[in-house]
C-alpha cells in the first residue's frame, strides 16, 4: 500500500530531479532511479517496493510531461 507520505516523498523526488534525467533515461532506468532515491529517503518493505514500482509505471507520461514544462519554463537545473 502507498501512503500519503509516500506520495509527497516520492514526488518531491521528481521534482528535485533534473530534467534531463527525466526525460532521457528509457522507462526501466527511471522507474529503477526513482525507486532508488526514495528508498534512500525512507525504507521500503516489499509490497509498497511493488506498489510504487507499479504507479510510477503509470505515471511516467505526468512525470515526463512536468519535466517539459519545467524545462519550458527554464528551470532545467531543478
Amino acid at each position: 500500500m502507498i501512503t500519503a507520505k509516500m506520495m509527497q516523498q516520492l514526488w518531491a523526488v521528481i521534482e528535485s530531479t533534473n530534467v534531463s534525467t527525466l526525460l532521457q533515461f528509457d522507462d526501466v532506468a527511471l522507474v529503477q532511479l526513482l525507486l532508488q532515491q526514495l528508498k534512500a529517503k525512507q525504507g521500503l518493505d516489499a509490497q509498497a517496493d511493488s506498489s510504487l514500482n507499479t504507479y510510477i509505471k503509470s505515471k511516467l507520461p505526468l512525470i515526463r510531461d512536468t519535466a517539459e514544462g519545467r524545462l519550458s519554463l527554464g528551470q532545467e537545473n531543478h
